[in-house]
């Protein structure tokens, strides 16, 4: 069978599709397909590898309702209609687990560059501005002894947490939508609410999936419920946060400074203001970037299409509710 990947992914993975007999199409151009483009392709295909963000909604769906699997390149979901994949039977998978170090260890570099305020001053030395020993100047924040805030203790989450217990003896809190036994007797993690999250966090971390109800929900009125101290780390989705809004507690002072993998649009503009701002440090979305990471998800997107065309139930899917039809 014939499979479409929308960008070139490690060949770990293409060698598993195309040792299970199939053929393999890439797009290897840098700039996403427009959905028209992705459209015609997959028409063509009998199965689709979604790396980057492509807007799977039901437009795409419906047509597209030939394809025998959907797999993402990524363990979140948000550009995928669930509900109209589930009801056209088509099975969705993601690549979840292999990547929790690798982007636990992007909001953990974030959390101390911004407390810190490591990327401003790196800049200061580029643009010839470092002037010698100031004692008052430039002053950041230690961690030990802090609290840690976790929206969404999942894999991710928890990995962030291990390392923040382990390297400042931090206290964990976190929000979820259920209680995290593991974390609470292995890292005495307390479970809060969303408004005891917000006021007692000196580091809040984000690892959840963006969905209607966690869209823009870091915003004016969260970012005034938060301690004037905080560091704000977003990882996840950058829908999570409303950028004006965060800008403006940055600028107020009403927290102290954020970390953010991700932005709001993304990829974010060169001439953004946050990437002048002394308490905030600002990545290209690189949090699976290791070689480790990015050869587990390709092997693990991989087993998900192999899966799919054989008509057996995904590895790791999202829409399990598909084989119950």
């Amino acid at each position: 069978m014939k499979v479409f990947i929308t960008k070139q992914i490690p060949d770990t993975g293409i060698q598993l599709i195309k040792d299970a007999g199939h053929e393999v199409t890439i797009h290897n151009e840098s700039l996403p397909l427009p959905q028209e483009e992705l459209i015609a392709q997959c028409l063509q295909h009998d199965a689709l590898v979604s790396a980057g963000f492509n807007k799977i909604d039901a437009h795409f769906l419906q047509t597209c309702k030939h394809l025998k699997v959907v797999s993402l390149f990524s363990v979140g979901y948000d550009s995928v209609d669930v509900e109209v994949a589930t009801r056209l039977k088509i099975p969705v998978g993601n690549t979840p687990d292999v990547l929790s170090r690798a982007t636990a260890d992007i909001a953990f570099l974030l959390m101390l560059a911004v407390s810190r305020k490591a990327f401003f001053n790196y800049k200061k030395i580029l643009d010839g501005k470092w002037q010698g020993f100031e004692p008052i100047a430039d002053l950041g924040q230690e961690l030990y002894g802090k609290t840690l805030g976790v929206f969404g203790l999942g894999n991710i989450g928890y990995e962030m947490a291990i390392k923040c217990k382990a390297a400042f003896g931090m206290k964990i809190i976190y929000h979820n939508r259920k209680p995290n036994a593991k974390a609470e007797q292995e890292l005495e993690a307390t479970y809060v609410s969303f408004e005891e999250l917000l006021a007692q966090s000196d580091v809040l971390t984000l690892h959840v999936n963006l969905s209607d109800a966690t869209k823009g929900i870091f915003n004016k009125e969260a970012f005034i419920q938060m301690k004037p101290n905080a560091i704000f780390i977003n990882t996840g989705r950058g829908g999570l946060h409303n950028e004006t809004d965060l800008k403006e507690a940055l600028d107020n002072g009403t927290i102290w400074g954020a970390g953010l993998d991700v932005t709001n649009p993304e990829p974010m503009d060169k001439n953004n203001p946050l990437l002048t701002m002394p308490n905030v440090c600002v990545l290209p979305h690189i949090g699976s970037a290791t070689r480790e990471a990015r050869n587990g998800m390709a092997i693990m997107a991989a087993k998900n299409v192999i899966a799919g065309l054989k008509g057996a139930p995904l590895p790791t899917i999202i829409n399990p509710d598909v084989y119950d039809q």
